[in-house]
């Protein structure tokens, strides 16, 4: 079942994120579902680029009005872009957290990790039982 809050050509992780594989590039955010959950974001702190990050290692985190969120890098690599339009608009991530809303993109160390994460079909299982 196709459902656009949560798209079925993404990997999921249990904390949220997202991922999108472009050749050797992961595009990660977070899922509708976290955003929906953590309410209006009102600010994004990103990593730096060319970090070296390990599989669900923390990575920076999202505030909100409600709480403040860390986030997790569902693959291990280095980051080689991040979304610096969310610093003046972090609400891209409420707004298009599958597009505009992304936070960081990697180069993927091992796609191996991939196998490892949720299908949108398991993450949509899991939000349920949450």
């Amino acid at each position: 079942m196709a459902n656009e809050r949560v798209p079925a050509n993404l990997k999921y992780t249990r904390e949220h994120e997202w991922i999108r594989v472009e050749g050797n590039i992961g595009v990660v955010g977070i899922t509708w579902f976290a955003q929906d959950q953590l309410g209006d974001v009102v600010f994004v702190e990103l990593p730096e680029v060319g970090r070296e990050l390990k599989q669900n290692e923390q990575f920076g985190v999202v505030e909100s009005v409600k709480t403040v969120s860390d986030l997790y890098i569902p693959v291990s690599g280095k980051v080689v872009e991040v979304n610096k339009a969310l610093d003046g608009s972090p609400e891209l991530i409420n707004q298009d957290p599958y597009g505009e809303g992304w936070i960081l993109k990697i180069e993927i160390a091992d796609p191996a990790e991939l196998d490892n994460l949720l299908d949108a079909a398991a993450y949509e299982e899991f939000t349920k039982e949450g």
